[in-house]
C-alpha cells in the first residue's frame, strides 16, 4: 500500500468549505478563515505553520466533520489574507490577538486548538494569553521559539550536519554573509521580483529538504509554488530574524505553570530534524498532565502516515471536551 493510500486511511474523506470568510483585523490586515464541518460542533481552530505557510485542503481532514466546527485561519500576510506576504505589523501577538478577536465574534466560550510547528508555538502563546479561550491543545512538531533551535536550523553546526548538500544550496544566494537570516530578509523584501522569488524558493527547499521521512520525488513540492512561496519565506524569515518575538528566550516554558491544567497532546516524529523531539519532551516535562507520542518513523509534515494517525487520534480524544 503506497503512502498516499495509507493517507487516504487514516484521515477523514476531503470536505469542502462550508464558507470563506474575510475579517478585519487592523486598518492594515485582514485575514481570511474557513468554516468546515459541523456548523453547530464543538469549535476547533487550526493554526498552519511556517509562519507564512496558509490554509491547504489536507488541514480539513484530522478533525471529525460530524463532531467539529473547523475554523482555519490564513494568518496576517499568508494565502488568502491581504496585504499579500505583509511584514509590517506581523507579530507573534498582533496573530494572537486577531484569534481572539475572532474567538468572541464568532461567539465560542472556548475551542480546542491545533497546530504544528511555528502553529504549535503559536497555539502556547495563545494559551499562555488567554488561557480560559483554550479547551485544549494538540500539537504537533513542538517548537518553542529558543535561539538554539533558531541556530540548529539556520547555522553551520546543526542540521546542516545532517543535510550537507542542501546546506550548500541554501546558504549560496548569501555566500559570505556574516548573518544569513539578515542577508535573507534583504533578498525577499528586494524590490527584484526575480531576485526575491529567487531567494523564497531557495530558503523554502531548504526546510522542505527536511519535512518528510522518505522524499517522494513525484510528489509535487507545494512551498515551492510561486503563489505560495514567497509570503512563506518573506514572513518566516521575518519571525526568525526576531526571535518569533518573544518576551524573552524561554517564554514558553517560563510561563508553563498558566496552561498547566489545559489538556494537552503532543504529537513529534522520531526523525524530526526540523523541530527535533528533545523541544517537545521539555515541553512535556513542563507540562507534567501532558501526554506526549513520539512516532517512531515519524519526520515534520503532519502527513506522514504516523504522523497523521496520531494527530487524528488526538482530535477524536478531544471529542469528549
Amino acid at each position: 500500500m503506497s503512502d498516499n493510500a495509507a493517507i487516504d486511511d487514516i484521515l477523514y474523506p476531503p470536505i469542502e468549505p462550508n464558507s470563506v470568510n474575510t475579517f478585519k483585523v487592523s486598518d492594515l490586515h485582514t485575514i481570511v478563515y474557513e468554516e468546515a464541518g459541523n456548523p453547530e460542533g464543538r469549535p476547533a481552530l487550526f493554526l498552519h505553520g511556517g509562519p507564512g505557510v496558509g490554509i491547504m485542503p489536507g488541514y480539513r481532514r484530522f478533525f471529525d466533520p460530524k463532531h467539529y466546527r473547523q475554523i482555519l485561519v490564513d494568518q496576517r500576510g499568508a494565502g488568502r489574507s491581504t496585504p499579500y506576504a505583509e511584514i509590517a505589523e506581523n507579530t507573534t501577538w498582533d496573530i494572537v490577538e486577531d484569534l481572539e478577536k475572532l474567538r468572541v465574534s464568532l461567539g465560542f466560550d472556548d475551542w480546542i486548538v491545533m497546530g504544528g510547528s511555528w502553529g504549535s508555538l503559536l497555539a502556547l502563546c495563545y494559551a499562555i494569553k488567554h488561557p480560559t479561550s483554550v479547551a485544549g491543545m494538540i500539537i504537533r512538531g513542538v517548537f518553542l521559539g529558543r535561539q538554539s533551535e533558531i541556530d540548529w536550523i539556520h547555522k553551520p553546526h546543526g542540521a546542516a550536519k545532517v543535510f550537507p548538500d542542501e546546506w550548500e544550496r541554501y546558504v549560496a544566494p548569501v555566500a559570505g554573509a556574516d548573518d544569513i537570516l539578515k542577508a535573507y530578509c534583504d533578498l525577499l523584501d528586494s524590490d527584484d521580483t526575480e531576485e526575491a522569488l529567487a531567494a523564497a524558493k531557495s530558503w523554502s527547499r531548504w526546510e522542505g529538504s527536511m519535512n518528510v521521512f522518505l522524499p517522494d520525488p513525484d510528489e509535487p513540492d507545494h512551498m515551492q509554488d510561486d503563489g505560495r512561496v514567497l509570503p512563506l519565506a518573506r514572513i518566516e524569515s521575518h519571525f526568525t530574524r526576531h526571535g518569533f518575538f518573544l518576551e524573552s528566550d524561554n517564554f514558553v516554558l517560563d510561563n508553563a505553570d498558566k496552561i498547566a491544567h489545559i489538556p494537552c497532546y503532543m504529537v513529534n516524529g522520531r526523525y524530526d530534524l526540523i523541530c527535533p523531539s528533545a523541544y517537545a519532551w521539555d515541553l512535556h516535562k513542563a507540562l507534567p498532565a501532558s501526554t506526549l507520542t513520539i512516532v517512531p518513523n515519524g519526520a515534520h509534515s503532519p502527513l506522514d502516515p504516523g504522523m497523521a494517525r496520531e494527530l487524528v487520534h488526538a482530535a477524536n480524544q478531544f471529542r469528549k471536551y
